[in-house]
């Protein structure tokens, strides 16, 4: 028996769906859409629209992108009906939302830019809110993501755009089902299995639907659990996890008095979730106030916005303690503050305005609870609001095992907060690829004998001395190895990373052996750090309980002796951002708490933005700052327990195809500690799950996918004999596997081809077939089913940062002076090169050009970069006069139509390329004709001023 075919699974999904309460309702095309939606508004909102009402309706529906329609959706309409009279039309019932009409179709038929029709579609009061699209079993789950993002280009915003009002996105081959919500701007690693209460993923079609779709839950999931990211514009949709956390946490509200703790691994979006319990806990009449507890650090622009985006006003984003309290005692209901700001409000001095609160329901949810300051705030809160209920979000717990001794005693987690209400650890988030595996490589040992001469090896800290730590040649071998390792563990400087070390001396050792390093020439890495001046920044054994305290950034009006007793460290830390300032054209400092703190923003933004190639710390930004940019966390320190967890999880946040993984390169033994924090935070067999394989095993794997490869195509040449599409797709998977697992093996400091079964060269050629097939797939604009159309080439997986035009200029000026046999090896060199990185091939044929007609007549190798600005300058004037003339586009248009699309990056609507015409195209020529132009146009951005990087 074959495959079951995906007529079979729709039809089966159909009548699940019926059998679960929607009604069916057959719809073709966007008149039945339409007029069915006319008569669901009517039945959900009791009223009956005329025609001329009724296009008043979608005229006020047609509006805006995926975002602003979603906002229109949850809103209600004020209609003016043709008598005068004045109703308000709901799109969605969002207290009650069981109470919303639910229907289902299939094959619907949108005619876009091509015509496209979708499988199966949920409809809500008569709006498509959910889209669902099925591939036959055996086929991959990405290519029904690849297929909805073509949709989306293609034909959701044709007509009334009414597919625009998507909220849910939900694939399924029958076997693996994910949903997502409607964002065009996420990868396939921000869809989602579901799963239930403890974790188990639902994966079949039949129970997902069961489990997910019924109508009530699914309604639940538009109405609650979809986030309008206010920072962003777009919309996000909790995860299972964060979806089960929120619902324990409204239960515990509305039935008890208690409190609780919610475990959800580090890297798993525990911010987003107490964002959404915040926001139905404050609509819950029992509860008077909620308040959201972050750390200072953590109470960035970001946080801020968010917030104030469904609550108005309840960030204040002061140092100003009396806001704070003018919001616990006045009419706002959910209230961001700071732990450092609660503390003091609910102290002596402001008690007498606060009275009025004691015996009131106040919820206080604490984001990363395991902070140090908790204890005390904990018991000043228990002792003030006698009503209060306490949540606290973690993604390592303090427990018996790892518990600090303070003023308070031995506290655990649960100490403060009694039950765990929700659990999602590590090996859950890795299993469900929400975040990534650590590979973690030991670089560094030192050669000691015994008394009968034997050599044995000694891990640098099994010997544990400050002496031997901190010796110079120690330090300059770490920057050197750094130095050369970089490039590899980021992908080519793709990525960021993050030296965290044991103390600020040692940091100001290493950071000016880096400055010593680039002054020197060896590189040119862009390194800033940041430390505190005070003697809280050394090492703590990193708990995992540094936080940026208040006295750490108010240095300014009266300083402390603890100041002055490191003054030393204050100046070097100065001079340290005036090289930051003189990089990033900046002009920060620490004058002042508000100077420093500014610095502490901007670096991490720069960071986040992947600005900073290496960032030097102590401490700070080693739990609670996410960065998906960042894959490597270099070590010289010794971690433990939650500090280790959490400092590992710097790295591995998802981000594209390329991050395969979280590097740690670790310069000290820290492998018994890093099995004893797995085992803490997860179980003891867990090891396997949450770290990457030997590198042995890497190759091997390798080599099997290759051997299945040259099963396929056993030549470079013979993948021009691949007969049909089902060739063709089986040479791209195999190699695209290749693809993924040299992504992996290329980061490890002992890779070479040597190790596998293909030379350098075979695979060069080998990708640039693939690369050959993915742009004639791009380049064919038919409007034709093909197996091809939704695969993904993940051609990010090929990029290399280092080969630029920059770099191809480099060995163009070589080849000046080199042998004739020489320059024909340099140029063949060149031409494979750009023939296997996708961002160039477009420039290939112009720069062979330039090779064989203007490099022979240079004789100064110095000449080079200007003569190949000039020939670019001709060929680009004369591509862009090719444009005009043939297409008869009036120049002087057809250049500010460029501009503003290098300007925006977005393409030229149809109406800008054809008033470019000297005559207007007939009715039916025009779509043709202006899509052939807007090629050409991209086509010629792409060719000439993608990535040129030339002088202006």
């Amino acid at each position: 028996m074959g495959t079951q075919p995906e007529q079979v699974l729709e039809d089966s999904l159909v009548k699940q769906l019926q059998g679960l309460g929607y009604s069916y309702v057959t719809i073709k095309d966007e008149q039945a859409l339409l007029a069915n939606l006319k008569i669901q508004l009517e039945k959900h909102n009791q009223v009956t629209l005329t025609g001329k009402e009724f296009e008043r309706v979608l005229n006020h529906l047609n509006k805006g992108n995926v975002f602003d329609r979603a906002k229109l959706l949850r809103d209600k309409m004020q209609l003016t009906k043709d008598d005068g009279t004045s109703v308000y039309l709901e799109f969605l019932q969002q207290e009650h939302w069981c109470q919303n009409l639910f229907q289902v179709t299939q094959q619907v038929t949108m005619d876009g830019t091509y015509k496209n029709r979708y499988d199966v579609t949920l409809l809500v009061n008569g709006l498509p809110l959910v889209q669902i699209e099925l591939k036959r079993r055996g086929l991959e789950l990405k290519e029904g993501f690849n297929q909805t993002n073509r949709y989306q280009r293609h034909s959701y915003s044709a007509s009334y755009g009414l597919f625009q009002y998507i909220q849910l996105f939900v694939i399924s081959n029958g076997v693996n089902t994910k949903y997502y919500a409607n964002n065009h701007k996420q990868n396939f690693k921000q869809t989602f299995y579901w799963a239930d209460e403890d974790n188990k993923l639902i994966t079949q079609l039949e129970a997902f639907t069961l489990a997910f779709l019924e109508p009530c839950h699914m309604a639940k999931m538009v109405t609650k659990y979809i986030v309008l990211n206010e920072t962003r514009k777009i919309p996000m949709v909790l995860r299972p996890y964060q979806f089960h956390a929120t619902e324990a946490i409204i239960e515990q509200v509305k039935n008890s008095d208690r409190n609780g703790y919610i475990w959800h691994t580090t890297g798993s979006g525990k911010t987003l979730t107490s964002f959404k319990a915040s926001q139905i806990l404050m609509q819950l009449p029992k509860v008077h106030k909620v308040v959201f507890v972050v750390d200072r650090k953590d109470l960035d622009y970001q946080t801020t916005k968010e917030f104030n985006s469904f609550s108005a006003g309840s960030v204040d984003g002061t140092d100003d303690t009396r806001a704070l309290v003018s919001q616990l005692a006045g009419n706002t209901k959910l209230i961001v503050t700071t732990i450092q700001k609660l503390n003091n409000a609910i102290g002596s001095r402001f008690a007498s305005r606060l009275e009025g609160l004691r015996e009131e329901r106040v919820v206080f949810i604490f984001d990363e609870c395991h902070r140090s300051q908790f204890g005390e705030t904990h018991n000043r809160i228990k002792s003030f609001f006698t009503k209060a209920q306490m949540f606290g979000f973690t993604g390592t717990p303090i427990f018996a095992e790892n518990v600090i001794k303070n003023d308070l005693g031995k506290r655990t987690t649960r100490d403060l907060f009694d039950e765990c209400l929700h659990k999602y650890l590590i090996t859950d988030a890795i299993k469900d690829e929400n975040v990534l595996r650590f590979s973690v490589e030991y670089v560094g040992r030192y050669r000691e004998k015994e008394g009968s001469n034997t050599e044995i090896d000694i891990e640098v800290e099994d010997i544990d001395t400050r002496e031997l730590l901190e010796a110079p040649q120690r330090l300059e071998k770490i920057v050197d190895y750094i130095i050369e390792h970089h490039p590899r563990k980021t992908h080519g400087k793709v990525y960021t990373a993050m030296f965290c070390v044991s103390s600020v001396e040692v940091l100001i050792r290493y950071y000016e052996l880096f400055q010593q390093r680039r002054a020197e020439g060896k590189h040119n890495l862009k390194v800033a750090t940041i430390f505190s001046y005070t003697s809280n920044e050394e090492d703590k054994d990193a708990t995992g309980d540094y936080v940026l305290e208040e006295e750490e950034i108010a240095v300014a009006a009266e300083p402390k002796v603890a100041y002055t007793a490191n003054s030393h460290t204050r100046e070097k830390l100065d001079a340290f951002i005036a090289d930051y300032n003189k990089l990033f054209g900046t002009k920060h400092s620490t004058k002042d708490s508000q100077a420093f703190y500014n610095y502490y923003n901007d670096l991490s933004k720069k960071v986040k933005q992947k600005e900073v190639d290496v960032l030097l710390v102590v401490n700070m930004f080693l739990t609670g700052f996410d960065a998906p940019g960042l894959n490597t966390l270099y070590v010289d320190k010794n971690l433990k327990y939650h500090g280790l967890i959490q400092a590992y999880s710097r790295t591995n946040r998802l981000e594209k195809e390329q991050k395969s993984q979280g590097n740690i390169v670790s310069f000290r033994n820290l492998k018994k500690a890093t099995d004893e924090a797995i085992a803490l935070f997860s179980n003891k067999d867990a090891k396997d799950i949450i770290l990457m394989e030997p590198y042995e095993d890497y190759v091997a794997k390798f080599n099997e996918v290759l051997a299945d490869l040259r099963g396929i195509a056993p030549t470079v040449d013979s993948v021009n004999e691949l007969v049909g599409e089902g060739e063709i797709l089986a040479f791209v998977k195999a190699f695209r596997e290749m693809l993924r697992l040299w992504n992996i093996l290329k980061t490890f400091s002992n890779f070479s081809f040597d190790d596998l079964g293909i030379a350098e060269q075979e695979f060069v050629d080998y990708r640039s077939k693939y690369v050959d097939i993915s742009d004639w797939k791009k380049g064919d604009p038919k409007e034709k089913e093909s197996i091809l159309n939704d695969v993904d080439f993940e051609l990010e997986l090929i990029h290399r940062d280092d080969i630029t035009v920059d770099y191809i200029r480099t060995l163009l000026s070589r080849m000046v002076e080199a042998s004739e046999e020489e320059k024909e090896r340099q140029k063949k060199s060149i031409l494979d090169t750009l023939t296997g990185e996708p961002s160039l091939r477009s420039k290939r044929e112009l720069i062979r050009k330039f090779i064989e007609e203007s490099l022979p007549k240079i004789i100064d190798a110095d000449d080079v970069q200007e003569e190949f600005e000039k020939f670019w300058a001709r060929e680009q004037q004369a591509a862009f006069e090719a444009i005009a003339t043939e297409e008869k586009l009036d120049p002087v248009k057809l250049q500010a139509v460029l501009g503003n699309y290098l300007f925006t990056e977005r393409k030229p609507l149809r109406e800008e390329v054809l008033d470019m015409l000297s005559a207007k195209p007939k009715l039916l020529e025009r779509k043709p004709i202006a899509e052939r132009i807007t090629a050409k146009m991209v086509g010629f951005v792409e060719t000439f001023i993608s990535g040129m990087g030339l002088r202006r």
